[in-house]
């Protein structure tokens, strides 16, 4: 097994692609007062092993180390010919309501991408390739504590480059069918979510975090993805959600929840809308500092609030990290013991 950073060129479309590429080529990198603020990856792989919720396919996916500057990468290795090589990026992805679906120019796609994302940004890794062999993130428990405590177990190793983070310089919103999702500035990365439910198990829940010094970790990573009964017999009437269960899912009908052992936190289903949004922001190339609001928002949504910040002339700026900053950023001073412990 690797035990040292591997190292790799990797390539999208035929040409070799830097994962924390300048959005706006008229955008100058902020590189004043730099300091020792250094990009991590893991110190060695990890494996997961599962199925895919929605397609109920077994998965075997394993995490390894990447250099500096290379970022997140997924790679097929059940594609034997052509570009298997799937970026971790806003750009690629292929908007849907139900997961974040990853798509490269070629065609080769990673569904459900969110949990193992927010992962990753939550325990502070900047570079990873990330071997799948098939089209789905195992599901595991339906939460993110799986591959956080993976993660934190092999440890991290400290790269001799600074990360490059997205500074919200303007409020930008976006909004579709009574839902809502905004970024505005900030010096760090917080999330504010509401979701409003008719079933009273769920009802109306609100929660801001600041995603600061591992809280992401402690206070979210051990929510899990849920569902109303009545959407699970609509997504399996429409081939979906083949590998959902009660016990990588919780399931509500009206006023019961039918999942064993109820909900982990009595506000769990924000909880994990928050986790989505993590693991959906983190598409964007690097850690953004900026406050994130969503109401009743989904993947699509958040997806398309990176879209128009990136567009959007003056909403966004890249930034070298210096030490100060690296301190207000998800992951910084995580340690295992921290993490949730989840059966």
């Amino acid at each position: 097994m690797f035990h040292s950073v591997a190292k790799f060129e990797l390539r999208h479309d035929g040409a070799q692609i830097n994962s924390c590429r300048q959005q706006d080529p008229g955008v100058g990198v902020d590189n004043t007062n730099v300091g020792r603020s250094l990009q991590n990856t893991l110190k060695s792989p990890v494996v997961f092993e599962g199925v895919g919720l929605h397609t109920g396919a077994p998965v075997r996916m394993t995490i390894r180390p990447a250099s500096a500057g290379q970022g997140i990468w997924f790679k097929r290795t059940d594609i034997a010919l052509g570009n298997a090589l799937v970026p971790a990026l806003w750009d690629v992805v292929d908007r849907s309501p139900l997961c974040t679906r990853l798509v490269n120019g070629a065609g080769v796609s990673v569904s459900t991408v969110e949990h193992v994302m927010a992962a990753l940004a939550g325990c502070g890794v900047h570079n990873a390739l990330i071997e799948i062999d098939g089209p789905e993130v195992p599901i595991l428990d339906g939460s993110a504590a799986p591959f956080v405590r993976g993660i934190m177990t092999r440890g991290l190793r400290r790269l001799e480059a600074p990360v490059l983070a997205y500074q919200v310089m303007k409020a930008v919103s976006v909004e579709k069918d009574g839902a809502r999702a905004a970024l505005a500035p900030a010096d760090r990365l917080i999330i504010d979510f509401t979701i409003d439910f008719a079933d009273a198990a769920i009802g109306r829940q609100s929660k801001a975090l600041d995603m600061r010094n591992g809280s992401f970790a402690r206070e979210l990573c051990d929510s899990r993805t849920f569902c109303r009964q009545a959407d699970v017999e609509a997504m399996h009437r429409n081939g979906l959600a083949l590998g959902g269960t009660l016990s990588n899912a919780v399931v509500v009908d009206g006023a019961e929840v039918l999942s064993p052992g109820g909900f982990r936190h009595k506000d769990e289903a924000v909880r994990h809308k928050m986790l989505d949004a993590l693991g959906d922001l983190a598409l964007a190339g690097g850690p953004i500092l900026g406050r994130y609001r969503g109401e009743r928002a989904g993947h699509a949504l958040t997806n398309t609030l990176l879209r128009d910040l990136f567009a959007t002339p003056g909403a966004v700026r890249p930034v070298l990290c210096d030490a100060a900053t690296a301190e207000r950023l998800p992951g910084q001073g995580l340690v295992l013991s921290e993490v949730p412990k989840v059966a």
